[in-house]
């Protein structure tokens, strides 16, 4: 029989949303630092501050507002837009569908909220929380997930005010904040990666550059990025063990 103080001594070992903001403060410079050159860029490319501030809370997708900023001052089309913008955030389909067994035993409504902030930070602290067999619940979750979108949006907001007195962002290599955030959450995953896995990664890095090529002889590049990526990644998540 479990007595009443083990009962209550495993209630108090639950994650809170306090332990979720916690956990969440170490990934905030990378969201600081990629929210301002958004900002910044963001202003370069026409927007307004609001519009800007808009876009990150609804949105909430570094690599995916780079691009529509990049669309909008190339004045591409609203359906191309919208269509690019959602393959590119396809691959938070398939963090949300790693998670989801974590939180089965919540309701609908919770689990679409969690599912709809997951970013790539918080997939890979929940996922760290997991593989050490940690505890994690909805409390820890939305603490996670709504500091990483408060310091988004509040990032984006203070480089549209900022970028105002920066014109030409792309000399300063700004545009290429995202790129260096994914190479800096690469090197992070190969640090803990055993031989196997490693020859498995390096394997669809090399379907990736060949599957680029390939398509870009028959569209344009950033189509063929876009389309390897997805199919790639698709493979990655069939074949990893």
């Amino acid at each position: 029989m479990i007595s009443e103080k083990e009962m209550t001594h495993a209630k108090t070992d639950e994650p809170t949303f306090l332990q979720g903001f916690q956990d969440c403060v170490p990934t905030l410079v990378g969201y600081i630092s990629v929210g301002l050159a958004l900002g910044i860029v963001g202003v370069a490319s026409h927007l307004s501050v609001m519009e800007i501030v808009f876009m990150s809370g609804l949105v909430f997708a570094g690599g995916a507002q780079f691009i529509m900023c990049a669309l909008l001052a190339a004045n591409s089309p609203m359906s191309a837009i919208i269509l690019t913008t959602f393959i590119v955030n396809l691959r938070n389909f398939l963090l949300s569908a790693a998670l989801a067994p974590h939180f089965s035993k919540y309701s609908l409504a919770k689990n679409v909220g969690i599912g709809m902030m997951v970013t790539d930070e918080s997939f890979g602290v929940a996922s760290n929380k997991i593989v050490k067999n940690e505890p994690i619940n909805d409390r820890w979750m939305f603490g996670l997930n709504l500091t990483a979108y408060a310091c988004w949006v509040l990032s984006c907001a203070a480089g549209a005010v900022f970028g105002k007195w920066i014109t030409h962002p792309e000399s300063f290599g700004l545009d290429f904040a995202v790129t260096a955030m994914f190479l800096a959450l690469l090197v992070l995953q190969l640090e803990h990666v055993v031989s196997a896995k490693l020859k498995h990664y390096v394997s669809l890095i090399i379907y990736m550059v060949i599957a680029m090529v390939v398509f870009s002889f028959f569209m344009p590049s950033h189509l063929a990025v876009i389309i390897s990526t997805f199919i790639v990644a698709t493979i990655g998540v069939v074949t990893d063990k």
